[in-house]
């Protein structure tokens, strides 16, 4: 158990320095690299962060809803707890996303807000949709039922996300540059600079990960021996009880 730890500890500690490297390469790319976009200048560079940030948070919540598909097959605390994390981990990159997007179209467009792009109405959707997933957790205490509600809203969740995605790559109202598949209009040095980034992002988020399956992963460990020692107080004492109350003691 303790060479585990080591090894795991390790493995952390390599993939925490990597994701630092890779962020290091990332940002001498956007801003020593990437050419500057003939008409935004220097604050389309924020593309790089936003649209990354966004994509992994919806990978997120397709991952976190294949967590829940397993966790309702063998019914374990183990998947609950990787799609909880998933899901609560997208939804913060989600919302990091959006305040990047905000400040881009503020620049940009002269707005905070366009409610008529249905690539940011439909983020917004998604994000107030995962938004109910802690509140709907903490509105159950029966543990097994707890996990049950909330992988069944996961699994809603990871159909409806790439089906939006798919609605809105067929809107005609379209104000986003494609960046993904053979329409992309990104030339070279942004195209590598975006994919440096995008990498970057989701190494991150797995580092985020990590950190954070082990930190519950700890304090359910700590929970399960604070219980075994109540149990053992509890028991000394009741035997410490009957032994006072037998005959002659």
């Amino acid at each position: 158990m303790i060479h585990q730890s080591s090894s795991s500890s390790r493995g952390l500690w390599i993939q925490t320095t990597a994701t630092v490297a890779l962020l290091g390469v990332a940002l001498a790319l956007v801003f020593f690299y990437a050419p500057l976009e003939a008409e935004q200048g220097f604050l389309q560079k924020i593309f790089y962060v936003h649209v990354p940030l966004a994509i992994v948070s919806l990978c997120a919540f397709v991952v976190g809803g294949l967590f829940a598909v397993q966790q309702l097959r063998t019914r374990s605390a183990s998947w609950d707890m990787r799609s909880c994390v998933t899901i609560d981990l997208g939804l913060a990159f989600a919302v990091a996303a959006l305040v990047c997007g905000s400040i881009w179209a503020k620049g940009s467009w002269g707005h905070w807000w366009v409610w008529n792009e249905p690539t940011l109405v439909s983020f917004l959707i998604i994000i107030l949709l995962y938004a109910v997933y802690r509140p709907l957790r903490r509105s159950i205490d029966d543990p097994e039922r707890q996990a049950r509600f909330a992988s069944v809203f996961a699994v809603i969740g990871a159909i409806f996300v790439p089906a939006n995605f798919i609605a809105v790559r067929a809107s005609s109202a379209y104000l986003h540059p494609r960046v993904l598949g053979a329409s992309s209009q990104l030339p070279g040095e942004m195209a590598l600079t975006f994919l440096v980034s995008l990498a970057a992002i989701a190494l991150l988020f797995c580092t985020f990960y990590r950190f954070e399956m082990g930190a519950r992963r700890a304090r359910v460990a700590l929970r399960a021996l604070r219980r075994n020692a109540n149990r053992r107080e509890q028991a000394a004492a009741a035997a410490m009880a009957r032994t006072a109350t037998e005959p002659g003691a």
